[in-house]
């Protein structure tokens, strides 16, 4: 009974050590940290009203939703590189039109507007989002979003989710008429807010984002949305959680 006792009580001091050490351990680490940059798109919002109105325009094909997606991605990167930037919004009507061409489906350029743009600007907040995005801000953090999305677009977007009142400034690719990952979108997103890249947290649930705001310096955290994954030959995240809950339980207190 004594050995038990005993066996028990190093146990509990172990662990206790170890947890302490942990913390000490993502408190210095994120010492300098000030601000959250947040993506918004799937990250903050739940895209799933969105994903039935583009399959429904492409004759219930749910399985090409991950390819318009991805075809979309691609082309906003092919815009940059040949110099012939255009709004995201255009690039995924024009990423839509080319997935049902593809697919012997026909879809006007109408159609595909009227599938993206209205549930695009009113898809509502992941349940996560309110609740984790307060206790960060209780935390000390300045909430930011940045985004590839246009002003307007993201200004309806937080509106119609009521996340307004929880962001205190917007920072969008347009601005540059580039887009993220491109290294030069997050320098400018840092000189704009006058930050360097160890005060800031990028938070996305897109590998291809947090590699980015990586290599631009920035801490980073992979926020793991269902049928998420991280790119594996860049460098890891800070942090790897399932939602903004438990991000706001790993951040330490702002200055603390």
């Amino acid at each position: 009974m004594k050995k038990s006792l005993s066996l028990a009580f190093f146990s509990v001091l172990f662990i206790s050590f170890f947890t302490s050490n942990a913390q000490k351990s993502v408190s210095k680490e994120m010492e300098n940290v000030k601000v959250i940059f947040l993506d918004v798109n799937e990250t903050l919002l739940d895209l799933e009203s969105m994903k039935a109105s583009v399959s429904e325009a492409l004759n219930g094909r749910e399985d090409l939703m991950t390819l318009w997606f991805s075809k979309m991605l691609h082309y906003s990167l092919v815009s940059v590189s040949i110099d012939r930037y255009e709004d995201f919004g255009k690039i995924g009507v024009a990423s839509l039109m080319m997935v049902a061409q593809n697919n012997g489906i026909e879809l006007t350029e109408e159609q595909a507007k009227e599938a993206i743009i209205p549930p695009l600007l009113s898809l509502p907040a992941h349940p996560d989002v309110v609740d984790g995005l307060r206790k960060l801000k209780a935390k000390g953090y300045k909430l930011v979003t940045f985004t590839n999305s246009s002003y307007k677009g993201v200004a309806t977007q937080l509106r119609n989710a009521n996340l307004e009142d929880l962001i205190e400034k917007q920072l969008s690719t347009e601005s540059v008429r580039s887009y993220k990952p491109f290294l030069e979108t997050y320098q400018w997103a840092l000189d704009s807010m006058n930050l360097q890249p160890n005060q800031v947290l990028m938070a996305a649930a897109h590998g291809w984002d947090v590699a980015g705001a990586k290599e631009a310096g920035m801490k980073t955290a992979f926020i793991a949305r269902p049928g998420k994954a991280l790119y594996p030959l860049v460098v890891k995240p800070d942090f790897v959680v399932k939602d903004f809950l438990e991000l706001a339980e790993k951040m330490p207190s702002v200055g603390k």
